[in-house]
């Protein structure tokens, strides 16, 4: 059965993992904001959990391609200034509004025109500069915690020319064994409970939706949507975008009222079902999403426990197992990258600016990556022009 594969559950699994454990605190600190119970924190939880999944095994299962979702973690972060003095009826009328506007676009095709004019080398370029920081999270964690990185590090070396299809499971498999023996797992404060979804009804402020709703939307779309349906292209598929936007908007338009403020594309998460390591074969990849899908399913409904066992997990166990997962997609989207001598150059300064990490108008580098390699793409095929 094609369910039935190690790597492709594995990099469903670590999919799922590195989602929450690099981004859940934001979500919680975010609700929090509004002075939330633990029911309804529980609820946000539970609607993201059920959210992805969702999304993530509809859209992979109808068009046989990997589609990896995930929530919005720079839209969180907005959210925990943005939501201060807002009523959790005010920010469910935001999350609706931002949710329409995503829809919009999505069923316009408007997203769809605007991604088919960026060449692959600096979409594939803008891929590698995203993915950057969890290549050098690997070495950079070793500081922290040397024994358990080093024999993640020694199983990684040793079974990829191996068996490239299982050597992330197995390292996984060896950190959660070495994180176990040095005593860096704790258990006994995890408690396994359903999670119980809260419904919200939405009231709609102007300037909450002037000052939260539209920032919410924008980087959403730029810092989300745009770097995912890249990360898409940079590994062969072209599966059409309009129907995974709107897809998206229209799980949030649902979930919203239970906390569900934002669902776009995954960029990090979904390279990792993307890579050869979880499927060799192009064309069955896509059961690794659905694998995604199966663990996000299971960590909305039990989304109190699967948030507490990850803050027992060590930070460095996290890091290390992203960035091996990734190696492998960072050395073809480079290869991608600098495969064109015309657009190697805008494609450098694309990885470049991606890689900074800096912001702008609240909006990530990679919007800005994308803005400034294609000007100079342009510069460039101008000043050529005019000399020939």
């Amino acid at each position: 059965m094609p369910l039935l594969s190690l790597s492709r559950a594995s990099a469903g699994f670590i999919a799922v993992l590195v989602g929450y454990a690099s981004s859940a605190a934001i979500v919680f600190q975010a609700v929090s904001t509004l002075g939330a119970s633990s029911e309804l924190i529980s609820s946000w939880f539970w609607s993201l959990g059920i959210g992805l999944g969702i999304t993530c095994i509809g859209l992979s299962y109808l068009f046989k391609q990997p589609v990896v979702t995930a929530w919005s973690t720079p839209g969180a972060a907005i959210l925990v200034v943005g939501l201060e003095g807002l009523s959790m009826s005010q920010a469910v009328g935001v999350f609706l509004f931002s949710s329409a506007l995503i829809f919009i676009c999505g069923i316009t095709g408007i997203f769809d025109r605007l991604t088919r004019v960026i060449p692959i080398q600096l979409a594939a370029a803008m891929l590698a500069g995203v993915l950057f920081k969890f290549g050098v999270d690997i070495f950079t964690s070793l500081e922290s915690n040397t024994i358990l990185v080093v024999s993640m590090l020694a199983v990684f070396f040793l079974v990829k020319p191996l068996s490239a299809r299982y050597v992330v499971p197995l390292t996984l498999l060896v950190g959660f064994s070495v994180a176990f023996f040095l005593g860096q797992l704790n258990f006994q404060s995890v408690s396994f409970e359903f999670a119980t979804p809260v419904f919200t009804a939405p009231s709609f402020s102007l300037s909450a939706i002037i000052g939260v709703g539209i920032p919410l939307f924008l980087v959403t779309m730029a810092s989300q949507n745009m770097p995912g349906i890249a990360v898409i292209r940079a590994n062969g598929y072209t599966t059409p975008s309009s129907p995974l936007i709107s897809a998206t908007g229209l799980t949030g338009l649902i979930l919203a009222p239970f906390g569900g403020f934002a669902f776009n594309l995954a960029a990090i998460t979904a390279a990792i079902c993307l890579s050869k390591e979880a499927d060799p074969d192009p064309k069955t990849r896509f059961w690794a999403a659905i694998w995604a899908g199966i663990f996000y399913l299971f960590a909305g409904t039990f989304a109190v426990f699967v948030v507490g066992l990850l803050e027992t997990l060590p930070k460095a166990l996290i890091l290390a197992i992203a960035g091996l997962a990734l190696v492998g997609t960072i050395a073809n989207s480079l290869n991608t990258a600098l495969s064109n001598e015309p657009t190697r150059e805008a494609a450098v300064v694309t990885f470049l600016v991606t890689a900074s990490g800096f912001s702008y108008w609240g909006i990530g580098s990679a919007f800005w990556a994308i803005i400034i390699g294609s000007l100079y793409l342009l510069c460039h095929r101008y000043v050529r022009l005019k000399r020939n």
